[in-house]
């Protein structure tokens, strides 16, 4: 099987002062609202996981999820968008809302197609899905809203966004589920090597109902502890399954030359990627990373940290570890999995993992991975376990998506 490297040709060094840089976050986690809020709870370890409240879960096997809460729709959206959109669109909005602001540009002043949108989402509106085909079996077709014929789309969030913040360039959405997150951003990374001046990526999901809680179920990695704090432990011996959760997070990602002519804040530069899908017995991850590094032209020795894809899983952890250790030595280089905070939250996971690493890169700080207390003797890792001060300058985030999906970022400093 061959390997699939996007966005060549690759960067030579000092790409992060001549290639794309991230200006603007936007957060929606289980563990806090907005950027700021959810880094400072990452950084003291505090958990989104709790027992479901979205719908009714004592007849489910599992009943713990990591959900967004403080999230208000009437004070994030016009009363127009409301009956036309899902959860994971409205939670989607306010994050592009706060990227947007947070980068400090006024995308509408742009050329009319110098501003896209690429987002990932694995899941699409399924709760608005839902609801739609409850009124269709139990009612009939004219009880079904017209706006179903796109609120559950996958590409609905890459559309709301662009509408309403005006923003006509190259746009698009991908469909690598956990992989996603990373996969968007390289997509808009590839749009800013073409000519584009800014694009809002990232991605959000959520598929917490009763509909998506069964394809959940049937996709059989869930972990059935009921205790939050013991459900979810990666690289743990006692490791056995993820809890899923909903929200993600959205950047601005602009060329690094018309960010520092505005004299922009920067958070981090997008200097690596790669992506590769698993063969028949033959896991890719590994690759991946080594691919990433190669795009970004530095060495195993020049990463700091690593943000694990964290399957929580035993098999699963163990090959992540087995990877890292082949590319890095055993315990060669810190690896962190502040999903452990939210749970595995599909298109959206890989992405706060990146808001993580950039803020990581801001404050020089590793953020903990959480619940695990016996690390696994085959999973040789030097896993944080409370927040590390440390002098960070690159950043991988690894991620892997349910089908065989891979890929790999680096984040580094400007």
């Amino acid at each position: 099987m061959t390997t699939a490297i996007l966005d060549r040709p690759a960067p030579q060094r000092g790409d992060a002062a001549t290639g794309s840089v991230v200006t603007g976050i936007g957060v929606a986690a289980p563990n806090g609202l907005g950027t700021e809020a959810w880094w400072a709870a990452t950084l003291r370890g505090e958990s989104g996981i709790r027992p479901v409240t979205r719908f009714d879960a004592s007849r489910y096997p599992v009943r713990i999820a990591g959900e967004v809460s403080g999230f208000v729709d009437e004070e994030n959206l016009p009363s127009r968008l409301l009956p036309q959109t899902d959860r994971v669109t409205r939670l989607s909005l306010g994050a592009a809302r706060e990227a947007l602001d947070d980068c400090g540009t006024d995308a509408s002043a742009l050329p009319d197609y110098g501003a896209g949108v690429v987002t990932a989402s694995s899941a699409g509106g399924f709760e608005f899905g839902q609801r739609e085909l409850q009124a269709l079996w139990s009612k009939g077709g004219q009880h079904v809203s017209a706006y179903q014929s796109f609120a559950w789309f996958y590409a609905v969030n890459t559309g709301q966004i662009s509408i309403r913040h005006g923003l006509r360039g190259s746009s698009g959405v991908v469909v690598t589920e956990q992989a996603g997150g990373l996969d968007a951003i390289a997509h808009a990374r590839r749009q800013i090597r073409k000519g584009a001046r800014l694009m809002v990526t990232g991605g959000v999901d959520s598929a917490l109902c009763p509909w998506g809680w069964a394809a959940h179920l049937a996709a059989d990695g869930l972990s059935r502890v009921a205790d939050p704090a013991r459900a979810y432990l990666p690289f743990d011996t006692r490791a056995c399954g993820h809890v899923v959760g909903e929200g993600g997070a959205l950047f601005v990602l602009e060329n690094a030359v018309a960010a520092r002519d505005r004299d922009a804040r920067v958070y981090g530069a997008f200097t690596g990627y790669a992506a590769t899908f698993d063969g028949p017995g033959t896991p890719r991850l590994g690759d991946a990373a080594r691919l990433a590094l190669a795009d970004a032209a530095v060495g195993p020795d020049e990463i700091d940290v690593v943000f694990a894809d964290a399957a929580g899983a035993r098999a699963a952890d163990r090959a992540e570890a087995e990877a890292l250790a082949a590319l890095f030595g055993p315990r060669g280089v810190p690896v962190t999995a502040p999903k452990s905070m939210t749970g595995r939250l599909l298109a959206g996971g890989a992405s706060l993992d990146v808001a993580a690493a950039l803020l990581c890169l801001r404050d020089q700080v590793i953020p903990p991975t959480i619940g695990t207390t016996e690390p696994a003797a085959d999973c040789p890792v030097d896993l944080v376990t409370a927040a590390r001060d440390t002098g960070v300058r690159h950043a991988l985030v690894l991620a892997r998506g349910r089908g065989g999906f891979n890929a790999a970022a680096v984040l580094s400093a400007v």
